[in-house]
């Protein structure tokens, strides 16, 4: 019986120590009792269970021993599993997310650790179980993440342009939004054909009806979907159905969250960044409580190490 709680001081009461933190996630991880050892894979619920909340694999080929953090986004952590409900709880749910300064404030713990933290639960929302392609009528388009031109030095900002061009130097976000359905979001390197449309092809159904905006990227579309556009360049936004409104909101939120909370995002932790913020959107209707075990659902197999975060290959 997993716990309810449907607050921060809900969640105090639920998990007032270690031992019912370790068996909230062991219920969600390893339900119905079947425990999957990390090292071999062998799932059964003969495994051991040995002092200290450890687990020894019961297959004679391995013996090996491990805890319910072994192979999750918890894995070779010492903070308390409580201060990492508790980040995951303020990560699901205020819409902008939380810094890395200010969770290191509000669990006690520095800002260097508290930055791992966060990209660790961001890295488990990048889920590699099987996302339902969109359908029905979804919305295309593309955004842009950095600095005005206009607020750099004069020996730097050179020109100052409009449009596509003033996009020049900035993030690429490529967005794909079903009405009333799921977000997809992902940093792309730029938005020709050839990097967009793999994307596409591979998150909407066939014959769906798709609306963008006039780039000349999205003509091969007609061919695959039923596709229809707005002309922005001559001042069309709204015809009848189409639109592009809402993907432009959700870029809108996305912007505003890296301005407010955290300022930048580098290219190499950008994607991360969007992951999160769709893993929230496309639970937008569900409890607090529950978007937590959503995310503990996906923490499995999803450790990220502080090696891999800060290599300068990181992407």
């Amino acid at each position: 019986m997993l716990a309810e709680f449907k607050s921060l001081a809900d969640l105090d009461r639920a998990f007032p120590d270690e031992n019912a933190c370790i068996n909230h996630f062991r219920a969600i991880r390893w339900p119905e009792g079947k425990i999957a050892c990390p090292h071999c894979g062998v799932i059964s619920p003969k495994h051991y269970m040995l002092k200290g909340n450890t687990h020894k694999c019961a297959d004679p080929k391995c013996g090996k021993k491990f805890s319910v953090r072994k192979g999750s986004i918890f894995d070779s952590s010492k903070v308390p599993l409580k201060k990492w409900f508790i980040a995951i709880f303020l990560m699901t749910s205020h819409k902008k997310g939380i810094s890395s300064c200010q969770l290191a404030r509000d669990i006690g713990v520095r800002q260097k650790a508290a930055w791992f933290m966060l990209h660790r639960i961001r890295n488990a929302t990048i889920t590699e179980e099987f996302k339902a392609p969109l359908t029905g009528t979804i919305e295309v388009d593309e955004g842009f993440v950095g600095g005005n031109p206009k607020w750099k030095h004069a020996n730097k900002r050179g020109t100052v342009l409009r449009g596509h061009a003033a996009s020049k130097g900035k993030k690429v976000m490529f967005g794909m939004l079903q009405r009333g359905g799921d977000l997809r979001l992902a940093h792309v390197p730029d938005v020709r054909s050839a990097t967009t449309k793999p994307i596409i092809l591979a998150n909407i159904t066939p014959k769906s009806s798709v609306y963008t905006d006039e780039a000349q990227t999205y003509i091969w579309m007609r061919s695959e979907y039923r596709h229809r556009f707005v002309a922005h360049s001559l001042g069309e936004y709204v015809r009848d159905d189409v639109t592009t409104n809402r993907i432009e909101n959700v870029f809108s939120h996305f912007k505003r969250s890296i301005v407010g909370v955290y300022h930048k995002a580098s290219d190499r932790h950008l994607d991360r960044y969007l992951q999160m913020f769709a893993f929230r959107w496309n639970r937008r209707n569900m409890g607090e409580g529950e978007r937590v075990n959503a995310l503990l659902k996906d923490a499995r197999g999803r450790r990220l190490t502080y090696k891999a975060l800060t290599s300068k290959m990181a992407s």
